[in-house]
């Protein structure tokens, strides 16, 4: 198969080719997505062939506007609205109850649906041509780091899907929040670009799924996309560090060796570039800057996978605001190998 790359002013054809059953990558404010007719089985199914995804992992539904949402899901409640109104559209996305026309292959056999209205303008036009919900996860190989630009998802699925739409880089970086509004109080299953704290400020009580924050057992059914299996990985082992940023740094230079990738926030670059020229280090971002680390993140991920280091070593920013969705990212990618510094 020849993948097509394509342009903003090919929204129409993208459409057409979703339509058609086809699998098209489309820019989101978050991540590229890898998309289909969330109503075709045969194409969503399509989707899981190839990213090699667990068929156990649920997709979610891309929709241009929030009044779309009564055409798939049910006993809506109001706290959709009110978070609709507040964060739509936006890098968040709502579990409700499904209706029948949604696919089992999109939900993993739940009873229940992600919904998220993207603000990438491109993918809103794609999906007003199509006129059908957009089943997308990210647009990357099941376990690598997320795509965040264009150039990022042709590495993974060149000659797999049809086509990609190069809508620029994301501006978001990270995939988008998970809030499950199907259980009382709501519970965050993945955090993301719209943070716990503004949550809270909106529905009050809001618990964080034990999974935000360790791996999910064998038995353990996901909710959500994200939760059970190790992901946004790169070839090389990751360790994580933790703790106030001068001390994660120094731990880091104290135990990584010689030729292991470094990724490390802007004000501590000299500290591992002085001391090995040729110890590959990727830029972060400011330590106080968490927004442009979220920008960073799968960027510093992927660019390993383009040398020979055996590991590599991350600061990690606090869990406050967006700092939870770059922890969430980078443990995942380690496997929750995490050093803690006090």
């Amino acid at each position: 198969m020849q993948t097509l790359f394509l342009t903003p002013l090919d929204s129409a054809r993208a459409a057409e080719i979703l339509r058609a059953g086809g699998l098209v990558g489309i820019p989101t404010e978050t991540v590229y997505g890898l998309g289909a007719n969330g109503l075709n089985p045969e194409a969503v199914s399509r989707i899981f062939q190839a990213k090699g995804r667990p068929q156990d992992n649920p997709l979610i539904l891309h929709i241009p506007e929030p009044s779309w949402l009564g055409r798939y899901c049910r006993d809506i409640p109001p706290q959709a609205w009110t978070l609709a109104e507040q964060f739509w559209p936006g890098p968040m996305t709502m579990i409700l109850f499904r209706k029948s026309l949604v696919p089992d292959q999109v939900t993993a056999g739940l009873d229940t649906v992600g919904m998220r209205c993207p603000s990438h303008s491109v993918c809103q036009e794609i999906i007003r041509f199509a006129d059908v919900p957009v089943a997308a996860p990210s647009g990357n190989t099941s376990g690598r780091p997320s795509p965040t630009t264009a150039q990022h998802m042709l590495e993974d699925m060149n000659g797999k899907i049809d086509a990609i739409v190069d809508g620029g880089p994301c501006t978001v970086g990270v995939e988008s929040t998970i809030i499950d509004l199907t259980c009382t109080p709501p519970r965050l299953l993945r955090p993301g670009g719209v943070t716990l704290e503004q949550l809270r400020q909106v529905l009050g009580q809001v618990e964080v799924d034990p999974a935000v924050t360790r791996l999910m057992g064998a038995g353990e059914k996901p909710k959500a996309p994200g939760m059970k299996y190790r992901h946004y990985a790169p070839k090389a082992p990751v360790t994580v560090v933790t703790g106030e940023p001068s001390k994660t740094a120094a731990y880091i230079a104290a135990h990584a060796g010689a030729g292991d990738g470094i990724i490390c926030f802007d004000e501590f670059m000299s500290l591992f570039t002085s001391r090995s020229a040729i110890r590959p280090v990727m830029d972060l971002g400011p330590a106080g800057d968490k927004e442009e680390q979220a920008r960073h993140i799968f960027d510093a991920l992927r660019a390993f996978d383009h040398t020979c280091v055996p590991a590599i070593w991350a600061q990690c920013p606090d869990t406050a605001g967006i700092g939870l969705a770059i922890a969430n990212r980078l443990n995942k990618a380690a496997g929750f190998h995490i050093v803690e510094i006090p």
